[in-house]
C-alpha cells in the first residue's frame, strides 16, 4: 500500500511540470510530446517500482490464495473419500447386524421347534408312563380282587363243606388244602368255564 502511495505521488509531482511548461491549452485530441515522454517515463517507471515492490507481493498473495483453494479442494476430496469410506463400512456393519439378527431369528425359530418337540415328545413320555401306570394300578387291583375272591371262595367253600359233612377240620389245614387247590387252577380257566 505505501508503494502505491508512493507511487501516486512521484506521478503528480513529475506530471506538474509538464502542465506548467505548456503556457497556452491545447485541445483534447493534439498531441503534446512533452506530455507523451513523461507519461511514457512515469509508466515504465511505475512498472519497474510495481515489478520490484508490488507484483511479488501481490504474485505470492494470489499463489497463497490459490494454494489455499488448492489443498481446501485436496481436503474436502479426502474428507469426502473418507465419509464415503465410512459409509460404506457403516453399511458393511449395517448388513452384518442385519445378517446376524436374521440368524438369531432363525437360531430362536430352532430352539423353539426343539422345545416344542422336546415338549410333545415328554407329554407323550408322560403319557405312556400314566398309561402303564394306569395298567399296572388296574393288575395290580385285579390281582388284589383275585386274592380277596379266592380268600372268599375258600372261606365259603370251606363253611360250605363243613356244613356238608358235618365234621369241621382244623381250620387252618381246611384253608391250606383249598388254596393248594385254587393255586392249581388257572384263573383264565375258571373265567373259562363260567
Amino acid at each position: 500500500m505505501r508503494t502505491l502511495l508512493r507511487s501516486l505521488v512521484l506521478v503528480a509531482l513529475t506530471a506538474t511540470p509538464a502542465f506548467a511548461a505548456d503556457p497556452e491549452p491545447r485541445g483534447l485530441l493534439e498531441p503534446n510530446l512533452g506530455l507523451m515522454v513523461w507519461t511514457l517515463i512515469i509508466f515504465v517507471a511505475l512498472a519497474i517500482i510495481l515489478a520490484k515492490a508490488a507484483f511479488p507481493k501481490i504474485l505470492a498473495a494470489v499463489e497463497a490464495r490459490e494454494q489455499a483453494l488448492e489443498d481446501a479442494i485436496q481436503s474436502a476430496k479426502r474428507d469426502r473419500e473418507e465419509a464415503a469410506r465410512t459409509l460404506a463400512e457403516h453399511k458393511a456393519a449395517l448388513d452384518a447386524s442385519r445378517g446376524e439378527a436374521q440368524k438369531i431369528i432363525v437360531d430362536a425359530r430352532a430352539a423353539a421347534e426343539r422345545v416344542r418337540s422336546d415338549l410333545v415328545e415328554q407329554a407323550h413320555a408322560e403319557q405312556t408312563s400314566m398309561l402303564a401306570r394306569a395298567r399296572q394300578e388296574i393288575e395290580s387291583e385285579k390281582a388284589k380282587a383275585i386274592l380277596a375272591l379266592r380268600k372268599e371262595a375258600v372261606d365259603l367253600a370251606i363253611a360250605g363243606a363243613s356244613k356238608v359233612i358235618e365234621k369241621n377240620l382244623d381250620q387252618q389245614g381246611n384253608r391250606e388244602l383249598v388254596e393248594k387247590f385254587l393255586a392249581s387252577v388257572s384263573p383264565t380257566a375258571v373265567t373259562a368255564s363260567r
